[in-house]
């Protein structure tokens, strides 16, 4: 076991307060400059507003921050909460943490919704919310001890550099005995050394003896914690019941709780299978319907995708219980024992890979030409020791293949490396250079955005090209669906607050799989809709697999199927249960509509916020390149003739790309309009005053700003 000899640099002492119907009613704030430790009081009015957890933190760095403040200024605050349901043993999906803080890659509001013990853990301490400024030498390791009631921050010298080694050491030397006890929030290397950096949260899983985790993984949180000098954070708690959370009915909240983990058992073996195979079961249906990204999303399917889906990962994975909250009945964090990399500082030893959920197999497997398995485990894995967003990661590393068999970059800027589609072991070489910060890989690990810059400023390439290949949006690598055949996806990664992220709305799989939204108006009310109904888990600290990954059996007779109705009652019932405020469905999306619109007035302050800043390339909308409208010529020629009236006989297939491309760019416009309309925002997406008053968000602060932008 590693020594440790830690010097307290601030430690305080404090009476944990009993949390009452879901919330501690406290915020923690630690300075690391200082280091100083203060307690804050939750209001009633910030609990009515912003309900908790995501709500919290944006309200918590509006007033850290300023309109000029940088990703790596000492005031930009990374803030933590879970939400007044997280932390319910027994309910699916109840152990959610969300991370904010201003990103170092779009240069606005980041938020992450992340699993592990740390939230709930954070909360039964005391503490709704957790916001960390300031910035210190290094060595630092931030104790939230909610036992022994004591915040420390520490000086930790020694410590090992990757995630993996050191949550273990963490863990071991502060578990006294229990290690379920324990969560760490940590990230590796790669943080340091590039702006894509993720965060890891853990959770001790005691069967396997060792901690396990899940990612806070875009637009570079990881960085902003290394570049602050911390090393860690810790937090420890003991029993959970269905009384910690004190709900304001506990019958009803069992009631509730029980009925949804019994449908969750019974179905999910009939349908998705989570608690065998995760997110691998969407391989297979993404690349059926042509939707799997395929060598920087120019397709969407491949023959070799059987090789990296479910039917191969079920055979991988160790069997057992994987929830990564206590009683999650989804059970969906899998794992493989006993791997051993090819490469890197853990060449040739036996380890433990948590994953590979979804968007890893398709970010650093089809994305990126690689169709081998034990590939992707070995990115995987490297990616979280290190604090690397594999989403982020993939997608970077797919641009670059492109741009490479393009001549767009060749050998001389590789430092000599082939980085043609399915070159594996320089696709890891890649990774291993990100986390030292060398080579071409330190580039790499810039993120898309900065990409297209050094690519046209200093190699000369086409940024026309660039900007059309270039998957990100408001500085955001694209998550791992191909949208060029779904406006509704297009619409819910380009008007995404963050950028395209298919946590905000995820609609590709109702709109091309299930076909629920076919007309145009169908499509704009769903870009209303599900985002705010997706907001609100991230408020209340929750888990949406369980809403519509697994659904009742009678769902696709309900009126309206694709927002399972069932559920969000079910999920209005718990809300009620835990904070004795009585709410029905509707409520919940209103709830989550002032947090949403509060988050677009927050990235206007901050610089961003508007229509032009809804962009996406034309990737995500239509086909680029010749090879790309071959490859679907049937489809797109019938979309020229039948719906848009094209005579196209004698057209050759370049002129015919851009028909098409001009009736696709405006066809987003007009989505853009029908959405903002929708959602109460201006013709330039900013909320109007009408919106905000009627959502309760009309602060002088945020008064202030609409009228600096022109809505008054």
């Amino acid at each position: 076991m590693t020594q440790l000899n830690p010097r307290e640099m601030k430690t305080l002492s404090y009476t944990r307060p009993q949390v009452d119907r879901g919330y501690a009613n406290q915020t923690l704030s630690i300075d690391l400059s200082g280091p100083d430790i203060s307690i804050k009081p939750v209001s009633e009015k910030m609990k009515e507003v912003f309900v908790g957890g995501k709500g919290f933190d944006l309200w918590i760095l509006w007033n850290a921050v300023t309109p000029e403040t940088g990703w790596d200024d000492p005031e930009n605050a990374i803030c933590i909460a879970s939400g007044p349901m997280g932390g319910t043993p027994g309910y699916p999906g109840a152990g959610k943490s969300i991370v904010t803080t201003i990103s170092p890659t779009t240069g606005s509001v980041m938020d992450s919704n992340v699993g592990g013990y740390f939230g709930p853990y954070l909360k039964f301490s005391g503490f709704d919310a957790l916001e960390v400024t300031g910035k210190c030498a290094g060595d630092t390791v931030i104790v939230i001890d909610g036992i022994d009631q004591k915040i420390g921050v520490l000086e930790l010298p020694g410590l090992p550099e990757d995630s993996y080694a050191l949550s273990q050491v963490l863990t071991d030397f502060f578990a006294e005995g229990k290690k379920q006890n324990i969560s760490v929030v940590s990230t590796g290397p790669g943080a340091k050394h590039t702006l894509i950096g993720c965060l890891n949260f853990t959770w001790y899983d005691v069967k396997r003896k060792r901690a396990r985790y899940k990612q806070a993984g875009r637009g570079g949180i990881g960085t902003v914690f290394a570049h602050k000098g911390l090393r860690a954070i810790v937090a420890r708690w003991n029993s959970i019941t269905m009384d910690t959370n004190n709900p304001a009915d506990k019958e009803a909240l069992t009631t509730v709780s029980k009925a949804y983990s019994r449908e969750i058992r019974d179905l999910d073996p009939k349908q998705n299978e989570m608690a065998r195979v995760g997110t691998t079961h969407l391989v297979p249906i993404m690349n059926d319907f042509d939707l799997l990204p395929t060598h920087n999303y120019r397709y969407g399917q491949h023959p070799g995708a059987n090789n990296i889906g479910r039917d191969v990962y079920q055979h991988l994975f160790d069997p057992g219980f994987d929830g990564c909250w206590r009683g999650c009945t989804v059970a969906c964090s899998h794992g493989v024992k006993n791997f051993v990399p090819m490469t890197g500082p853990y060449k040739g030893q036996t380890v433990f890979v948590d994953g590979p959920e979804y968007e890893t197999i398709a970010g650093c497997g089809s994305n990126i030409g690689v169709f081998d398995p034990f590939t992707i485990l070995e990115m995987n894995f490297y990616c979280d020791a290190y604090g690397l967003d594999t989403i982020s990661v993939g997608t970077s590393i797919a641009f670059v293949m492109e741009c490479f068999e393009l001549g767009l970059i060749t050998t001389s800027h590789t430092g000599g490396m082939d980085l043609g589609f399915g070159n594996r072991l320089n696709a890891l070489e890649l990774v291993h250079q990100m986390a030292a910060g060398e080579g071409f890989g330190a580039v790499v690990g810039q993120g898309i955005r900065r990409m297209k810059e050094i690519f046209e400023k200093e190699y000369h390439a086409d940024a026309a090209l660039l900007q059309d290949i270039g998957m990100e949006s408001k500085g955001l690598e694209f998550s791992e669906y191909m949208t060029k055949e779904s406006l509704a996806q297009q619409g819910g990664y380009g008007i995404a607050l963050k950028g395209p992220q298919h946590d905000e709305a995820w609609l590709i799989f109702l709109d091309m799989v299930h076909n629920y939204m076919p007309t145009f108006e169908q499509k704009a009310e769903a870009l209303h809709w599900f985002p705010m109904f997706r907001t609100w888990f991230g408020l209340c600290g929750l888990c949406k697999l369980p809403w519509n990954d697994i659904v009742p059996e009678d769902n696709k007779e309900t009126p309206e199927p694709a927002k399972v109705m069932k559920h969000v009652r079910w999920y209005a019932d718990y809300f009620s249960a835990v904070t004795g405020r009585k709410v029905a469905p509707d409520d919940l999306v209103q709830m989550s509509e002032a947090v949403y619109n509060f988050q677009r007035v927050f990235n206007l302050r901050m610089g961003y916020g508007r229509r032009e800043h809804d962009t996406l390339p034309y990737r995500a909308m239509g086909p680029v390149t010749v090879e790309e409208y071959e490859s679907r010529r049937e489809r797109y020629d019938k979309q020229l003739t039948e719906k848009y009236g094209v005579d196209i006989n004698g057209k050759e297939t370049p002129e015919k790309v851009a028909i098409l491309r001009g009736f696709r760019e405006q066809q987003y416009e007009e989505l853009k309009d029908a959405v903002y309309e929708r959602r109460g925002w201006n013709k330039d997406g900013i909320p109007t005053l009408e919106t905000v008053k009627r959502l309760g968000i009309d602060f002088p602060e945020v008064l202030e700003v609409l009228k600096a932008n022109g809505v008054g």
